[in-house]
């Protein structure tokens, strides 16, 4: 993006015949000066108003044919054989250095016809204007000092919110609190690779002026705190772009059934021929103010079929990818091919950093209770990976009966004969409750008819609810500052295992002075047209 910022800009701050008022936004040296060629005001002008004003005025369609007199009720203010009034507006006056970009602005508040904004933006363009690039206005805002880069791009993350908790995450870093960290990390590098440049000055008395003991805890402070930033990438980015969740299985086990029934609608394609999904389908839902990206993932079986094939991989690489992985079991499928699935799926799951929710598909057609012997396998193979506590949850008393594990009566972490029908009738009665700690779930359901599906909406959000819901941590969200803190966090890894090794003071310095570049770049200490470009070019027309 070439930058102008001798130029006034315009452009519609909302879209047009969406609602009743649309907003045009003017800024630039004679952004005014403009307004004032096309606003008709009943009294005074816009250049000689205060800021933060508003003055009501009429636009006529050429900005040539205004009258002398002021607009007064019932009478035209507009001159000429063809001229004739667009609209009846309110101009938002903003005086520089006090608006968002810094310098003298207008918004134009008119009705939210297509035509009438069309018209006044070609009025604006005769006048003077031109039109804004993506993000030019916010742009404008870093360049004069209202905001610097991460809050910039916080701005772009506040507008495509889309739930309670996104939004709290990005207007924090709009506020400049991410940047605030940012700060006082680069302060204390920059005090200390300015006390080891000292040194080099006087290097013949051999002078120390970089404690170096305090060079070596703060080291391990600030890589610490670089380490937690980068980690907290996998929060933020699911908080962004949605909590992401993996439904996997076998072939024709109800996934595609899954997604649209959670959906609401026929997004996926369902058919009782194997193999149907070949490929990821993406889908975002709010679940109670969390945004989940459910991924229909291709089922799972031997084949030797290139493209599906292909599909099973990509379904292993989403798993991966996943913080949610919903494994689908056919209850009416024989115990041998359910418990290979179960066995694959669980032995792909990372328990450290993921939830894996087990539903047993297909209740409306075949209970629980007549399948017991795949439950007990599927709590085995759990427990093989230290899931002892696994939580269980039915919805009808009689799911299971009176069936348990004959020997040990186990059935979800309860040991007693009556085990499962205690938890039947506690679920029962008092409604579901989530285990905190819980990494594992297994929910019977019937993707068809949804019976069970509101459970498994209850433990998606209470998968996520600790994560999300009440941490006022700092989160990055954004990919370009996760490399520059991985790259600041090389460097400094550098300078401490060089200075455990004897490195020279002045080649510690200089890895030092990397790490404050990169973390430098975050806020826009350090920036390119390139990177502004790349950044801004993002963002909507009009912010």
């Amino acid at each position: 993006m070439y930058i102008r910022n001798e130029d006034t800009i315009c452009a519609p701050a909302t879209i047009p015949g969406t609602g009743a008022i649309s907003v045009i936004r003017v800024s630039g040296p004679e952004a005014l000066s403009i307004a004032d060629k096309l606003v008709r005001c009943r009294k005074g002008n816009i250049s000689g108003s205060k800021g933060y004003t508003l003055k009501f005025g009429i636009i006529c369609n050429s900005i040539n044919n205004y009258s002398s007199n002021n607009c007064v009720k019932n009478q035209n203010p507009c001159t000429g054989r063809d001229a004739e009034v667009v609209d009846e507006v309110l101009v938002s006056i903003f005086r520089a250095p006090h608006s968002y970009t810094g310098e003298d602005s207008v918004e134009i508040s008119c009705h939210a016809s297509s035509y009438i904004v069309s018209t006044i933006l070609n009025l604006l363009y005769e006048a003077g204007a031109r039109a804004a690039e993506p993000g030019e206005f916010t742009q404008r805002a870093y360049l004069n000092g209202k905001m610097d880069l991460a809050q910039a791009e916080a701005v772009a993350d506040v507008i495509a919110s889309q739930n309670a908790v996104a939004h709290r995450v990005a207007f924090k870093q709009m506020k400049g609190g991410f940047s605030s960290e940012l700060r006082v990390m680069r302060s204390e590098l920059l005090e200390l690779v300015s006390l080891m440049e000292l040194e080099l000055d006087f290097s013949e008395e051999e002078v120390e002026f970089a404690d170096r003991s305090r060079l070596d805890t703060l080291l391990e402070e600030i890589t610490a705190h670089i380490s937690r930033l980068i980690d907290s990438f996998r929060l933020g980015n699911a908080i962004k772009n949605g909590v992401p969740v993996a439904i996997a299985g076998a072939t024709n086990t109800g996934k595609s059934t899954l997604l649209n029934a959670l959906l609401g609608e026929d997004r996926a394609i369902v058919s009782d021929v194997h193999g149907t999904t070949r490929d990821t389908i993406e889908e975002t839902l709010n679940i109670d103010g969390i945004l989940f990206r459910f991924i229909d993932t291709a089922g799972l079986r031997e084949t030797t079929e290139i493209v599906e094939k292909i599909g099973i991989e990509r379904t292993f690489k989403k798993i991966s990818e996943a913080s949610v992985i919903l494994g689908m079991v056919d209850l009416t499928r024989d115990f041998e091919t359910s418990s290979e699935t179960v066995r694959e799926i669980v032995e792909k799951v990372d328990f450290s950093t993921q939830k894996l929710i087990i539903l047993l598909n297909k209740t409306d057609i075949c209970p629980v209770n007549k399948n017991v012997t795949l439950y007990n396998y599927i709590v085995s193979q759990l427990e093989n990976k230290g899931i002892a506590n696994t939580y269980a949850e039915f919805l009808k008393k009689g799911s299971i009966s009176d069936h348990q594990d004959s020997e040990s009566g186990n059935i979800g972490g309860i040991s007693s004969k009556s085990g499962v029908k205690d938890l039947l009738e506690t679920v029962e009665s008092e409604g579901f409750k989530s285990s905190r700690n819980s990494q594992a779930y297994i929910i019977p359901i019937s993707a068809k008819t949804g019976s069970g599906i509101n459970c498994l909406r209850t433990v998606l959000t209470s998968t996520q609810r600790d994560l999300l819901g009440d941490s006022d941590t700092t989160l990055v969200t954004n990919q370009r500052h996760v490399q520059a803190l991985t790259d600041a966090r090389t460097s400094l890894l550098r300078v401490r295992d060089g200075l455990a090794s004897g490195l020279p003071t002045d080649l510690a310095a200089q890895d030092i002075r990397e790490a404050i570049y990169h973390i430098g770049s975050i806020v826009g200490e350090i920036s390119t047209d390139e990177v502004l470009g790349n950044i801004f070019a993002n963002f909507c027309i009009g912010k």
